[in-house]
Parts: C-alpha cells; sequence; structure tokens
C-alpha cells in the first residue's frame, strides 16, 4: 500500500462546487482506501491504497460524480513524489518570507513543454514562474487574487487542468503524508 495525495480542483471556492469534506472521505473510504484524511475545504486528501495513481483518479473522478453530481479533475501524486515536490521548490527564501504567495501548480498531465516561459510572459507585478519536474512554480508578490495568470490561462498553456496548493498547504501534506 503506497500513501498518496490526492488533489482536487476548484472546489468549495466562491460558493461553488460544493463538496463537504466528510462526505469527501466517505467516498474515498467507499473506494477501498485505508486511512483516508482531508486537509483543509479545497480538496486534499491523504490516503493509503494499492493501484496505479492514474486508476485511483479516475475512480475519485468518477465517485464523485456519482455522489455528488460535479465533474471535478484529480490529480494525485505519492508520497514520494510528493516529497520530489517539495525538495524541487525553486522559491526557498519567497517561501519561508511569503508562504500564502508561493504556489505549487500541478497538472492532469504533464505540462506542454514551455509552459513556464509561456506564463512567466504573461506575468506582472514582480512574478515568476519556474518549471520543475512536472510541477510548475509560481510566486504571486502581490497575491494570486490579481495575477493575470489564471486557471483557465494555466490550464491552456499546461495542456490539461492545473490545480494550485499555497506553500503552507504544501508542507502540511507532506507532513500528513509521512505521518
Amino acid at each position: 500500500m503506497t500513501t498518496c495525495i490526492a488533489l482536487l480542483r476548484g472546489i468549495n471556492v466562491g460558493g461553488r462546487n460544493r463538496i463537504p469534506m466528510a462526505g469527501l472521505r466517505e467516498v474515498s473510504t467507499d473506494l477501498g482506501w485505508a486511512d483516508v484524511r482531508t486537509y483543509i475545504q479545497s480538496g486534499n486528501v491523504i490516503f493509503g491504497a494499492a493501484e496505479a495513481p492514474s486508476r485511483l483518479e479516475a475512480d475519485l473522478e468518477r465517485a464523485i460524480l456519482l455522489n455528488f453530481g460535479l465533474k471535478i479533475a484529480v490529480l494525485i501524486r505519492t508520497a514520494g513524489e510528493w516529497a520530489d515536490c517539495v525538495a524541487g521548490n525553486p522559491f526557498p527564501d519567497e517561501s519561508a518570507a511569503e508562504p500564502n504567495r508561493v504556489m505549487l501548480g500541478l497538472a492532469k498531465n504533464p505540462p506542454k513543454p514551455g509552459a513556464a516561459d509561456r506564463l512567466q510572459e504573461r506575468a506582472s507585478s514582480g512574478e515568476r514562474v519556474i518549471a520543475a519536474g512536472d510541477a510548475l512554480w509560481a510566486h504571486f508578490p502581490a497575491g494570486a487574487g490579481t495575477s493575470k495568470i489564471t486557471p483557465a490561462l494555466l490550464d491552456r498553456l499546461a495542456g490539461s487542468p492545473v490545480t494550485m496548493r499555497n506553500w503552507r498547504t504544501v508542507l502540511k501534506l507532506d507532513e500528513l503524508a509521512r505521518g
């Protein structure tokens, strides 16, 4: 059994795509996942399972559609892959000073080549975007809410749905995955 982290994209934001965490834990447990835990309301699930992440993603997406009537992109990384993301953070100083303004972006499929460069071309207000492995990292000195790097732009340039988590959440998920 491998410890994994599931990230749901775009739930419980602005009153849209509402999924209660208790319901998400129940659905995940019903899939046969072990030691299911959630972290905050934005759709982070830590669990153990034996199947491949791509199958787990499809299973949870199907279960969310059946149980909540929502078509939600799910991205799953193993605890080891998550630890690699943590270690690959290209913004260590910014993360220490402004942990809520450094974001890890993960795409459903590997990002298209050059995605970070194309995003950087659209950056403003000192924003920086860097690719590290299969992750897109961004530093938003003025905050992500005012950025021209929108979720739709991220998806289009990466080539598949992208979900982002701030550095504090990244570290907390790493801690929970380690047990």
